[in-house]
C-alpha cells in the first residue's frame, strides 16, 4: 500500500498523517508552497512531499505515481465568498477525481472525506441517517455535498465516503474560541445551549480513516463518524470548563440575533478579507435543534467505533493549548 493524502497540513488531515506514519504506511502528501508546514515537520524524511494543488491537474497527476490509495481530506470550511468553498471543495474534488480515474486500476480506493453539514439536522429522538436524502442548510454544507457528486457520480476507483460530525482536538481551531470564552468565565449559547451534538476526537477519526483504507467493504459506502455520546452545547461548555479547572457561566442568546450576527461577520469578512466561519448561511446550522448522527452503520460496515469519552478527549485538547500557548 502506498498512500497519497490530501489536506495534510490541516487539522484534521494531519492526525490522519500522523496514523499513516505510525502504521509504517508509505505516504505521500499533496502540498502547496504556501502551506504551513509546521504539523509535517515531525514526519520530515519518512513522507514523500508533492508539490502541488487540487486546482491544478498537472501536479495530481505526478503525486499519484506509484500510489495505490488515496485520503481526500483536503477542504475550504470558510471563505469569504461563497463560490470559495465550490472552487475548493467541489471542484478541487472533480480535478482529483479524474486523476485518480487516470490512474485506475493501480488506485485500489478512495477515502473522501466529507461532513455531518451534507445529511443535515438531527436530534437524539431523529437522528441524521446516511440512507435519508441529503439536507444541507449552510453553504458549507451544500458545497460538500456538491463534492460528493463528484465522487459517487465519477469515480471509477472503488470508494467510501466518512461524513465526521463537529471534530476537535490538538491543533484545531474552530473550537479554540469557546476554550478562550472559557478562560474568561462567561461562554455565548444560542437556544439556551440546547442543541444537541454529535462530536469525534480527531485521532478517532484518523483511526476510522485508516480502517477505511484497509477493510473489505463494498465501494459507495457512506458512514457518519461520530461518537455515542451526544451532548447539548451548555454540556459541552460545561466539560470544557471542568477540564479547564474554571467556572464558566453560560450566557443564553436568542437564535433572534442570529441573521445579524452572521450578517455582520459576513460583511466583516468582504470588507477584510478575512473569511469567517459564521458567513453564508451559518445561522441555519446554529439554528438547529441539533447535529446528531446515526452511528451503528460505522460499526457494522468499517467494524470501528470512536471510544474517547468527551471529556477525556477535552482534556487532551486542552492540554495541547496550554503547552503551545493557545489559552
Amino acid at each position: 500500500m502506498k498512500v497519497l493524502l490530501t489536506g495534510a497540513s490541516g487539522f484534521v488531515g494531519s492526525h490522519i498523517l500522523d496514523g499513516l506514519v505510525a502504521r509504517d504506511i508509505p505516504t505521500t502528501v499533496l502540498l502547496r508552497a504556501t502551506s504551513h508546514r509546521r504539523f509535517l515537520e515531525p514526519h520530515f524524511g519518512r513522507i514523500t512531499i508533492a508539490d502541488g494543488a487540487l486546482s491544478e491537474p498537472t501536479s495530481l497527476a505526478a503525486a499519484l505515481a506509484g500510489i495505490t490509495h488515496v485520503i481526500h481530506c483536503a477542504g475550504a470550511t470558510k471563505a469569504v465568498h461563497a463560490e470559495e468553498l465550490y472552487r475548493v471543495n467541489r471542484d478541487g474534488t472533480r480535478n482529483l477525481v479524474a486523476a485518480v480515474n487516470a490512474c485506475a486500476p493501480n488506485v485500489k480506493r478512495l477515502v473522501h472525506i466529507s461532513s455531518l453539514a451534507v445529511s443535515g439536522a438531527g436530534t437524539r429522538a431523529a437522528p441524521a441517517r446516511e440512507d435519508a436524502s441529503p439536507q444541507p442548510v449552510s453553504e458549507y454544507g451544500r458545497s460538500k455535498l456538491a463534492a460528493e457528486l463528484e465522487v459517487t457520480r465519477g469515480s471509477r476507483v472503488p470508494y467510501v465516503i466518512l461524513r465526521p460530525g463537529g471534530v476537535y482536538g490538538p491543533r484545531d481551531r474552530e473550537f479554540l474560541p469557546l476554550f478562550k470564552a472559557a478562560r474568561h468565565r462567561v461562554v455565548p449559547a444560542f437556544g439556551g445551549g440546547r442543541q444537541e451534538l454529535s462530536l469525534v476526537f480527531a485521532k478517532d477519526l484518523a483511526a476510522v480513516a485508516l480502517a477505511a483504507l484497509e477493510r473489505d467493504i463494498p465501494s459507495g459506502v457512506v458512514c457518519h463518524v461520530a461518537s455515542p455520546e451526544v451532548v447539548t452545547a451548555r454540556q459541552l461548555t460545561d466539560e470544557v470548563a471542568a477540564v479547564m479547572g474554571v467556572r464558566a457561566w453560560t450566557l443564553p442568546l436568542p437564535n433572534a440575533v442570529l441573521p445579524v450576527l452572521c450578517g455582520v461577520a459576513q460583511w466583516a469578512a468582504r470588507l477584510t478579507g478575512r473569511a469567517s466561519i459564521l458567513a453564508h448561511g451559518k445561522r441555519h446550522e446554529l439554528a438547529a435543534p441539533g447535529w446528531v448522527a446515526d452511528v451503528s452503520r460505522l460499526k457494522t460496515a468499517l467494524g470501528r467505533d470512536c471510544p474517547t469519552p468527551l471529556r477525556a478527549g477535552l482534556a487532551e485538547t486542552f492540554e495541547w493549548y496550554r503547552r503551545e500557548g493557545w489559552v
